[in-house]
């Protein structure tokens, strides 16, 4: 499966974990959804046709975590723009403006794996990618929180057969036979409940259980299958 590979990172990332509402929470790495709107930045695909363009039947996709996950949380002022007036004072019984304590992953970076069955889509993504080029701006989960990206390669993975292998990518718990992972001393393991499929209507049609290394080191686990590349790089697509 032919893969383009890129990194991804900034100064802050937020990734609103869906059961969170006055004091957001992120999930520490983007869930795929989040991940397919980033290609769509970069190719042009907008708001209203990303999800149909890298669709997870069309797109295959892996998140691998470069940097040691640290959060940190900070007030976001959030401004009351409704009744034709902005200015924090308070006007009736309302407040213009709300202070909410808001989560970020702090320094993130993450290295994504894309493999996308429409050659031509897939060309103009690497080409744009090689070129440090996107249509709209790209930002790790919200408008203000800008991101950079770098070309790191185009790989050739294959499928592998089950067994015990190293795992550099978060792994859906899916992809898991019976448990089978080997837990190492000097690892912490995390799982997260994510969105992992979205239709164009940005409706979830399935969340997923992901199992993940918060330091981004790799986890050792009995999959179903994985995928490998010809330095021995074993990954897990959504």
């Amino acid at each position: 499966m032919r893969t383009v590979v890129f990194d991804i990172y900034g100064d802050l990332g937020h990734f609103k974990k869906f059961y969170t509402t006055s004091s957001p929470l992120t999930f520490s790495f983007p869930p795929p959804p989040t991940v397919r709107g980033m290609l769509g930045a970069i190719i042009g695909a907008d708001k209203e046709n990303y999800l149909q363009v890298f669709s997870h039947e069309k797109c295959k996709l892996a998140i691998r975590i470069l940097s040691p996950i640290s959060k940190i949380r900070m007030g976001l002022n959030h401004i009351n723009t409704k009744g034709n007036y902005w200015i924090p004072i308070k006007k009736g019984s309302h407040e213009a403006r709300t202070q909410i304590r808001t989560e970020f992953v702090k320094n993130p970076a993450y290295r994504i794996y894309v493999s996308h069955e429409d050659k031509e889509i897939f060309d103009q993504l690497v080409q744009n990618i090689m070129a440090h080029k996107t249509v709209f701006t790209l930002s790790l989960g919200l408008s203000e929180l800008l991101a950079d990206f770098k070309f790191v390669d185009v790989k050739e993975f294959v499928q592998s057969d089950k067994g015990y292998k190293d795992i550099t990518t978060v792994i859906p718990m899916n992809m898991i036979e019976n448990y089978g992972i080997q837990f190492e001393e000097g690892k912490k393991y995390f799982k997260e409940k994510m969105a992992i499929e979205m239709n164009q209507d940005r409706v979830v049609e399935l969340y997923e259980d992901v199992l993940f290394e918060i330091q981004g080191k790799t986890i050792r686990a009995f999959t179903s299958y994985c995928w490998e590349d010809d330095s021995g790089e074993h990954i897990i697509f959504f």
